[in-house]
């Protein structure tokens, strides 16, 4: 049986026609008429937005306007809100409206997530902070992204032709579909420790590559980099081999080394009872405390050792005062003995 699929050209597939392009949504394709239910969103916004949202908010209001799209901004409880209305028809823009107001929320300046409206244009917030254990980690390496100066964030908008804003623990970014997922790839490389100049350079490559017609239908695989991770020694000097001598081959295993229990079988305290090592220890501990005292008694004995007489006439002296206190001693006892 023939097939009913026919994969030649058509009649009205010519060369001039973009395959790719994305039609304009009018009102005058809407043939169903306005909707019929209301469809909304809200998100909520951080205090520090207040004042930002409450000056760009006519703009933002505007140019829903223009989509059929009615909006609302509450500063008391901090959010915003969209809706659709009966002007409303486009069923695709009550979405775009949604990443809206999400992209204002995320600290995204208005003139940029305005873009968001276009028909050809999509957004992506990531979030990195759950890629990451370590606080530290996801410091260092949220920087990464950024780079100097910004130099590495600028870099990749070029390249992807889209717009990043990396704000807290999420990374914003505005544009076609294809740098998105260029973005959200490097991205996520990023938070597992490759750092971003690896998918800049082979970003590089490939846009290089695409201005070559002839390449254009081949594998640019052979033309990319190829980073394989390597685990370098920590040690600061690479390990030598001193004794190059070959080892005589023995069939049988080293010896296991002796345990506790051998090294007490060969001491023999294996089988001496609890209360016998008891009574060692304690016997040991005496004798270390009886040792220690007469050290401590003969200290004391040293303060109580007369001092060297230096001079002669110094001796004499005290010798004589000593006597004449004998004798008045002894003649005070011979007076009470007569009373």
């Amino acid at each position: 049986m023939p097939s009913t699929h026919n994969k030649g050209d058509k009649p009205w597939d010519t060369p001039d026609i973009d395959k790719w392009k994305v039609e304009p949504f009018k009102p005058e394709d809407n043939v169903g008429g306005t909707f019929a239910e209301e469809s909304s969103f809200m998100v909520l916004f951080p205090k520090y937005r207040e004042q930002y949202l409450k000056e760009a908010w006519p703009g933002v209001t505007k140019a829903l306007q223009q989509h059929g799209i009615a909006c609302t901004l509450d500063l008391v409880d901090g959010k915003m809100e969209v809706k659709t209305t009966r002007k409303s028809y486009d069923p695709a823009a009550i979405l775009k409206a949604r990443d809206l107001i999400k992209l204002l929320a995320r600290s995204v300046p208005a003139p940029q997530a305005l873009k968001i409206l276009g028909d050809d244009v999509a957004c992506d917030i990531i979030k990195i902070r759950n890629l990451v254990n370590s606080k530290e980690k996801f410091v260092k390496r949220r920087q990464r992204i950024l780079g100097s100066g910004g130099q590495t964030l600028k870099a990749i908008e070029i390249l992807t032709s889209t717009y990043i804003l990396v704000q807290g623990n999420t990374v914003s970014a505005i544009g076609p579909y294809k740098g998105l997922k260029e973005v959200r790839r490097l991205v996520e490389d990023c938070m597992a420790n490759i750092h971003p100049i690896y998918r800049v350079k082979e970003l590089m490559i490939k846009r290089e590559l695409a201005k070559d017609p002839e390449l254009a239908k081949e594998d640019w695989s052979r033309f990319l980099p190829n980073y394989k991770k390597r685990n370098l020694s920590k040690r600061k000097a690479p390990y030598k081999v001193t004794d190059k001598s070959k080892k005589v081959y023995t069939p049988f295993p080293p010896a296991p080394e002796p345990s506790k229990v051998d090294l007490q079988i060969e001491a023999g305290e294996y089988h001496v009872g609890r209360e016998a090592r008891k009574r060692a220890a304690q016997e040991e501990r005496q004798e270390k405390q009886k040792v220690r005292k007469e050290e401590r008694k003969r200290e004391r004995e040293l303060d109580f050792v007369a001092p060297e007489e230096v001079n002669g006439s110094n001796g004499g002296e005290d010798a004589e005062r000593r006597k004449k206190k004998k004798r008045k001693t002894s003649k005070s006892k011979g007076d009470e003995e007569e009373d």
